[in-house]
């Protein structure tokens, strides 16, 4: 039996944030087309960008958490370069999208359901109250 080496700290951080990088600047220059394409006015209207970034990013989860299953653990570098760095730096939807869909497929919908409310309530909550502080702070 084989044992897998786990990837070097420093190597693995390097890999995260090389990806994190590439796929930030990814979801800026796809805003900036789009605005570019569909103008300011559009764009403002609805977050047709943001949307279009996490179905993007949650299809390209989708096909890498495939691959990556058939290689098993030594897909490991290409999951924290494209998985945690790329797309946790496009878009942390697609991370969402994929342990959401994890606990569906592992037979918990009770769990994903509840995963899935205190996530946006939660996450909705934390700006709301980031943002009262901020103007508190004004």
């Amino acid at each position: 039996m084989t044992s897998i080496s786990p990837m070097a700290p420093l190597a693995a951080t390097i890999n995260v944030a090389l990806g994190g990088a590439v796929g930030a600047v990814l979801r800026y220059q796809l805003g900036r087309g789009m605005t570019r394409v569909f103008g300011p006015q559009n764009m403002v209207a609805f977050p047709w960008a943001t949307l279009t970034v996490n179905v993007i990013g949650s299809l390209a989860m989708g096909i890498l958490a495939g691959y990556l299953a058939r290689l098993g653990g030594a897909g490991e570098q290409w999951r924290l370069l494209l998985g945690v760095g790329l797309l946790g730096g496009f878009t942390t939807f697609s991370s969402f999208s994929l342990e959401l869909m994890m606990l569906i497929e592992r037979g918990q919908p009770a769990m994903a359901l509840a995963y899935a409310f205190i996530s946006v309530l939660a996450g909705l909550s934390g700006l709301y109250i980031g943002l009262i502080l901020m103007r508190i702070a004004a």
